[in-house]
C-alpha cells in the first residue's frame, strides 16, 4: 500500500546503541522480523497456509518465474531519467516562474520526481547486489535530496509481507480504509501533502535533539522513522550490519538541510527553488496516498488472512494506457500480482500480469482481483465502505 505501502533490509536509524534504552518500551527485536522475499518469487511458504492459495502461487510461478531477473540497465536508465526530468522540471518551473511555462514544468517534475521516488520500494525488495550500486545512486540523486532515505522503508515494508502480520494491527501499511466514509478518505488523502514539513521536521529537529537523550532517540527511532500509514506501528532496532549504512544516510540528510538552510539564510539561494521543491514533494505525497487507496480492498478485520485472501485483498489496477503508470508507476498497479509474487522485478509485473490473465481461469482468483481503472477501484472501496457501514 500508500502511497504506495512492502525484502532485503530492516530500518532507519542514526545514533546506534541509544535506541536499546530500557526506559522505553519498544518491540524486542525480532517482534517485527525483517522477512524478506528478496530474490525468491515464490513466498507460499512465508505466508499463512491455504491450500488453495499456495496454489495459485506455484501456478503463477511456473508461468512467470523466468522474468524474475532484475535488468540492471532498466534500473539505471529509468532511474536516471526521471531524476533528471524531475529536478531539471523544478530548477525550470522555479526559474521561469511565474510565466505561463512555470506550471507544466513543474507539472513534470512532479511526475517525473514521484516515478523516481517510487523506487525506494523496489530497493526494499531487491536481493542485496542484485543491481550492484542502485540504493548508492537512488539515495544520492533522489532520497537524499528529498529527505526521503531508503532507511525509513528498507525493513518497515516487509513486515507487510510478513506471513501472520499482513493487514493486522502490527502491518506498517495497513488500515481499514475499506470502512471508512469518502470524506475520511479525502482528508486522509490530501493530509499526505504535509510530507515536506515532516520530513523537515525529521531530520533538521528531530534527528539533533534525539542526540540529547536515550528516550528520546528510542522514540525517534520507533515512532519518527518509518513509511507507514499505521500511528500504531513501531518499528524495531536495525541489524547491526545496517547500523553504520543508517547513521550514514541520515548524516547526509540532516547535512542536506542544514545546508539548504544556511544558503537560504545567507541569500544564496532564491526560496523559490526550495519552496518549488517542498510543493513538488508534497503533490507526490498525495498522488502516493492516492495511489494506496487502491493498493488493497482495506477491509480486514485484523485477524490473520489466508494466501488467498491476502491476494484477494490486494488489487491490479492495470489501465488504462499510459495513465496508470503516472499514478502508479514503476509497477505499483500490478499490486496485487507483487502480492502474489513479491520478488518479480518492476518490468516484469506488466508482462507477467499478461501471461497470467492470458494462462489463468477467467473465473479464478487472479482475475477477481483486477480493477479496470482508478476511478472504478475508488467506487469499489467506497461502494464497499458504505455497505460494511449499514
Amino acid at each position: 500500500g500508500a502511497g504506495p505501502a512492502v525484502e532485503v533490509e530492516v530500518a532507519v536509524e542514526v545514533a546506534v546503541e541509544v535506541v536499546r534504552a530500557p526506559s522505553l518500551a519498544l518491540p524486542p527485536p525480532g517482534r517485527y522480523p525483517p522477512v524478506v522475499f528478496s530474490s525468491q518469487v515464490y513466498p507460499a511458504r512465508e505466508l499463512a497456509p491455504s491450500e488453495q492459495g499456495a496454489s495459485l502461487v506455484r501456478q503463477a510461478h511456473a508461468l512467470v518465474g523466468h522474468l524474475a531477473a532484475p535488468r540492471p540497465a532498466i534500473y539505471f536508465a529509468d532511474l536516471l531519467a526521471s531524476a533528471a526530468l524531475g529536478w531539471g522540471g523544478i530548477f525550470l518551473g522555479a526559474r521561469a516562474w511565474p510565466s505561463r511555462w512555470a506550471w507544466p514544468l513543474l507539472a513534470l517534475a512532479v511526475v517525473a520526481l514521484y516515478r523516481a521516488a517510487s523506487f525506494i520500494h523496489e530497493i526494499t525488495h531487491l536481493r542485496r547486489g542484485a543491481v550492484p550500486g542502485f540504493t548508492l545512486a537512488w539515495n544520492a540523486l533522489v532520497g537524499v535530496p528529498l529527505l526521503l532515505p531508503s532507511l525509513l522503508y528498507v525493513g518497515v515494508h516487509g513486515v507487510h509481507h510478513a506471513k501472520h502480520h499482513y493487514g493486522t494491527a502490527r502491518d506498517p501499511e495497513y488500515l481499514p480504509l475499506g470502512h471508512w466514509p469518502p470524506w475520511k478518505l479525502g482528508a486522509w488523502v490530501l493530509h499526505a501533502g504535509l510530507l515536506p514539513v515532516a520530513l523537515a521536521l525529521r531530520f533538521l529537529v528531530l534527528a539533533p535533539l534525539s542526540l540529547l537523550h536515550p528516550r528520546l532517540r528510542a522514540w525517534v527511532w520507533g515512532k519518527a522513522s518509518a513509511l507507514t500509514i499505521n500511528p500504531e506501528f513501531t518499528r524495531s532496532p536495525p541489524l547491526p550490519s545496517e547500523r553504520t549504512g543508517f547513521l550514514v544516510l541520515e548524516v547526509a540528510c540532516v547535512g542536506w538541510a542544514a545546508a539548504l538552510v544556511a544558503l537560504l539564510v545567507r541569500a544564496s539561494l532564491r526560496p523559490r527553488y526550495v519552496v518549488a521543491a517542498a510543493g513538488a514533494a508534497a503533490a507526490v505525497g498525495v498522488l502516493n496516498q492516492l495511489r494506496t487507496v487502491v493498493a488493497h480492498r482495506f477491509r480486514n478485520d485484523g485477524r490473520t488472512l489466508t494466501v488467498e485472501e491476502q491476494f484477494l485483498d490486494s488489487v491490479n489496477v492495470p489501465g488504462p494506457g499510459l495513465l496508470a503508470g503516472v499514478w502508479a508507476p514503476v509497477g505499483l498497479r500490478y499490486h496485487a500480482l507483487h502480492h502474489l509474487l513479491p520478488g518479480l522485478p518492476y518490468h516484469a509485473l506488466g508482462p507477467a500480469h499478461r501471461v497470467l490473465m492470458a494462462a489463468l481461469p477467467v473465473g479464478g482468483p487472479y482475475r477477481r482481483a483486477n480493477e479496470p481503472g482508478l476511478l472504478v477501484a475508488l467506487a469499489a472501496l467506497v461502494t464497499g465502505a458504505g455497505a460494511a457501514r449499514r
